[in-house]
């Protein structure tokens, strides 16, 4: 039977806990027992744990070996901010889809008092991100950049972990001339991936123009008009398998 995964809060050699409201998730609503066996992620690697103390706020592990966990491709989605019950459905997807970082951005398009209250969001978004995370099965949870505006997204995008001779693919969606597709933009050497997907409407010229200067490439999902959501969420998809 496959273990139930937890990311844990606290790490120390080989012992592990959860604490606050991700302890009381498992020890009220999932009513754990001492001596429960899970998959424990620690940051660095999977192993397997064992339950020695729960309380209301923390349950402690007892860490035993070490599991074999495949390295996922490095995807990155920087997500133009729209209205936030479906932004959240995007990034609660995109991370159970495997994505390695989800960059907000406050595009034109972003309506105005969406972009001024997206930083008091950034926390709900890394705790809908670790959920997903767990549930999935993942190793980490993706990170989760705090909001940025365009011009400034280069310099987060350059912060990432590209190894020695990686190349970085930069695709940018929206409708272009030559009728470039994704999965064919895709098909390049590259062993990491940028992909913007712009809000309701798309980018506008000037972002597009941006995107150009810095060296992304434009591509099309299609001729069917997808919402943002829907476009994250397949365009990941197609990113991930890409890569593998």
């Amino acid at each position: 039977m496959t273990r139930r995964r937890w990311i844990a809060d606290e790490v120390n050699g080989d012992t592990a806990a959860l604490v606050g409201e991700h302890a009381l998730h498992l020890a009220r609503v999932l009513r754990a027992e001492v001596g429960q066996e899970f998959d424990i992620a620690t940051g660095d690697a999977v192993r397997h744990g064992a339950i020695t103390a729960i309380s209301s706020d923390r349950v402690e592990f007892a860490l035993g070996e070490e599991q074999v966990v495949r390295p996922a491709p490095l995807v990155t989605i920087v997500l133009a901010i729209f209205k936030f019950d479906r932004m959240e459905w995007a990034i609660e997807k995109c991370t159970e889809i495997g994505v390695d970082r989800i960059v907000p951005v406050i595009a034109c398009r972003t309506d105005a008092h969406l972009g001024s209250a997206a930083q008091k969001r950034h926390e709900r978004w890394q705790r809908i991100a670790r959920q997903a995370a767990e549930q999935s099965r993942r190793a980490a949870p993706p990170e989760i950049v705090a909001p940025v505006k365009l011009k400034d997204m280069g310099a987060v995008l350059l912060s990432g972990r590209p190894e020695a001779g990686a190349t970085v693919g930069r695709i940018v969606l929206a409708e272009c001339e030559d009728e470039t597709r994704l999965r064919d933009a895709l098909q390049a050497s590259a062993t990491e991936v940028a992909l913007a997907v712009g809000p309701e409407g798309g980018w506008v010229d000037d972002e597009l123009k941006w995107f150009r200067e810095s060296g992304w490439v434009a591509a099309s999902l299609g001729s069917t008009i997808l919402r943002a959501e829907t476009a994250a969420i397949v365009a990941a998809a197609l990113a991930m398998d890409a890569l593998r």
